[in-house]
């Protein structure tokens, strides 16, 4: 039986890096919650072309965000009581499925906060219903995502 981590321990686990991380804080984090924040620079390159003059994130791209700032970290915290600190680095997660309804816009420099409720975890499985939101309250995103802890 291992311990659970930090917050801080579970963003640096977080494999992703930039220009590929989209997460900048992870706020909240237990054993069912995280809440984490990012903000969408407006220097990121894909803007140019999504869409000229009148730039959006793309969709696929808040999914991915779900995914780094709720699931890994729940996922990591979960695997951490269950095979210790150390098991950690022979783990990563891969995304099984994804269901997400979108009612909003995110543009650049728009800063988002990212909240996950654990629905299940079970053999290294986890799926977390979340929600994405501007600062200003609107829901972006919502939905279910779901990943799984392999062997690198």
């Amino acid at each position: 039986m291992g311990k659970e981590i930090s917050k801080n321990e579970a963003l640096t686990l977080i494999p992703q890096r930039p220009p590929f991380r989209f997460v900048d804080e992870i706020l909240e984090l237990d054993e069912n919650h995280v809440t984490s924040i990012y903000r969408w620079s407006e220097d990121h390159e894909f803007y140019k072309g999504h869409f000229p003059g009148n730039p959006v994130t793309p969709g696929v791209l808040l999914v991915e965000s779900m995914a780094q700032a709720a699931v890994i970290p729940l996922a990591l915290y979960s695997w951490s009581k269950e095979f210790g600190r150390e098991g950690l680095s022979s783990l990563t997660t891969l995304f099984t499925d994804v269901e997400v309804e979108f009612g909003g816009v995110v543009r650049p420099g728009d800063r988002v906060t990212i909240s996950g409720n654990k629905a299940f975890y079970r053999r290294k499985k986890l799926r977390a219903a979340c929600e994405m939101r501007l600062d200003n309250g609107t829901v972006v995103c919502s939905g279910n995502l779901s990943g799984i802890g392999v062997q690198l």
